[in-house]
């Protein structure tokens, strides 16, 4: 009889170790994961985006990271037409976020985008000048004098094309003395004093607001750029190009877009 009550209590020790050890599983999750926090993501995360973006991505790539300790995102910045050539020529490449609708089109054509691209956010143009403006540049018009310097974005790429456009609605015209491959290269020509003034994204000259000051002039409102963001067909790691283009997209992000001066959609 001792026996038998002896092997029962041992039973119910062992019972209720096996429970406390599988209540103490359950809390912490089981074992680590093998993905990131929510989202079954790991490795690298390849992103080509628009030059314009550089800052907001910079940080929107923090938080991405932060929450998602298994990956890791590096970004390549640039003109969104010569992003949009690597892509269709094979560059190895998990998301694609450009300046234009134009641009993306040239990697959705080549059938090289996984799905439609979403538009996230919009952008805008502004006279970048010296810091005080010291030629007092107060229009698109007063760029016409023969006297100043102005820098602009070659027409192939996406702020090019919208200086055009904002150009052909105000009747103006001038011939700028560098076309630059992107609007950071040519928000670069006003801050190191190369030339008096650029047409560049308000999100640039704010983002360099301790060097430049932005002048505002109606014409661009109809010059304004959507951004498209896509995950790409051959991703090396989709899962993790699907996490990440839904990130952008989320609020607490898409609340740094906005402070940095871009429009939502």
């Amino acid at each position: 009889m001792k026996r038998v009550l002896a092997g029962v209590a041992m039973l119910a020790v062992l019972a209720t170790a096996a429970c406390g050890a599988n209540n103490d599983s359950a809390a912490s999750g089981g074992s680590s994961p093998e993905g990131s926090a929510g989202t079954g993501a790991t490795g690298e995360v390849i992103v080509l985006a628009a030059a314009s973006l550089t800052e907001s991505f910079d940080k929107i790539k923090e938080d991405f990271q932060a929450q998602n300790p298994n990956v890791k995102v590096t970004i390549s910045y640039g003109g969104s037409s010569g992003l949009a050539q690597q892509i269709t020529s094979g560059a190895p490449a998990d998301v694609f976020a450009a300046a234009s609708p134009a641009t993306m089109k040239t990697v959705v054509d080549a059938g090289d985008a996984a799905g439609d691209p979403a538009v996230f956010v919009k952008n805008q143009l502004v006279i970048a000048t010296a810091k005080g403006n010291p030629k007092k540049i107060a229009s698109l018009a007063d760029l016409k004098n023969p006297d100043l310097k102005v820098a602009l974005c070659a027409e192939q790429v996406p702020c090019g094309a919208a200086a055009k456009k904002a150009m052909e609605a105000a009747g103006v015209q001038f011939t700028p003395v560098t076309l630059e491959q992107d609007v950071k290269a040519a928000l670069s020509k006003v801050k190191l004093g190369e030339v008096d003034a650029a047409l560049v994204y308000r999100t640039d000259a704010k983002a360099a607001s301790a060097d430049v000051d932005g002048v505002e002039f109606p014409e661009s409102a109809g010059a304004i750029n959507d951004y498209p963001i896509v995950v790409l067909k051959n991703a090396p790691n989709a899962t993790g190009a699907q996490a990440f283009v839904a990130f952008v997209q989320s609020e607490p992000e898409m609340k740094i877009l906005t402070d940095a001066g871009f429009q939502k959609p």
